[in-house]
């Protein structure tokens, strides 16, 4: 019988196998042609998966839902958009008349969509020259979240200066500044960030107060 341990084990390497076969190839030595995805997320996240890579740890089949999507008929073909000799290439999960859709995973119910999605889907709708997005987040009871969008000019300049901070840093070899968030704690470079991840010592409040019951 199969244990527990060789479970998982065969369902993480299925994970990290289908994952890879979807993900989007990035050629690192090409450094005039940055994608999207590079640009909607953390600069230095980005840096160091093009100069000196850590392989993500893929945690559930519902991280490969934009992926799959993108394979089925109402997948986008990739399109790229001039910036001078630097080329920005995206690709929206799903193209419908004249809207966008993103779809995601979520943890839980969402008040606001997230702001990396955001930029993602407001460049997707320059890039495509279409007028309204759709982000459908999917949670892990397949309750499904949606945000409509218009989109924003302003917000689509910010995501091309991005573009071009990222190609001037790989041209220099310089790592980017630390762009704090949420995602840090998950990142497969937090201990090139900030610090190495250990258990410590446990505190007490009251003891550092000097009022812990000595009895």
């Amino acid at each position: 019988m199969m244990g527990d341990r060789d479970f998982r084990n065969i369902t993480h390497n299925a994970i990290r196998s289908i994952g890879n076969e979807l993900e989007i190839e990035i050629d690192s030595k090409d450094i005039q042609t940055i994608h999207l995805q590079e640009v909607t997320k953390c600069l230095r996240r980005s840096y160091y998966d093009r100069i000196d890579p850590n392989e993500i740890e893929r945690r559930g089949f519902n991280e490969l839902l934009s992926g799959l999507l993108r394979k089925l008929q109402y997948g986008s073909e990739p399109k790229e958009f001039a910036l001078d000799e630097i080329k920005l290439k995206a690709q929206a999960d799903m193209i419908t008349d004249d809207s966008i859709l993103l779809f995601r995973s979520a943890l839980g119910e969402l008040e606001n969509p997230q702001a990396n999605d955001v930029l993602y889907l407001n460049a997707c709708m320059w890039i495509y020259d279409k007028v309204d997005g759709v982000i459908v987040y999917i949670t892990g009871n397949k309750k499904e979240i949606t945000f409509s969008l218009t989109r924003n000019k302003k917000m689509f300049e910010e995501t091309i200066r991005r573009v071009r901070v990222l190609n001037d840093l790989l041209k220099e070899q310089k790592t980017p500044i630390l762009e704090p968030s949420s995602d840090c704690s998950d990142c497969q470079y937090f201990e090139r960030c900030f610090m190495k991840k250990k258990s410590s010592k446990q505190i007490s409040l009251m003891g550092i107060l000097g009022k812990e019951n000595k009895d």
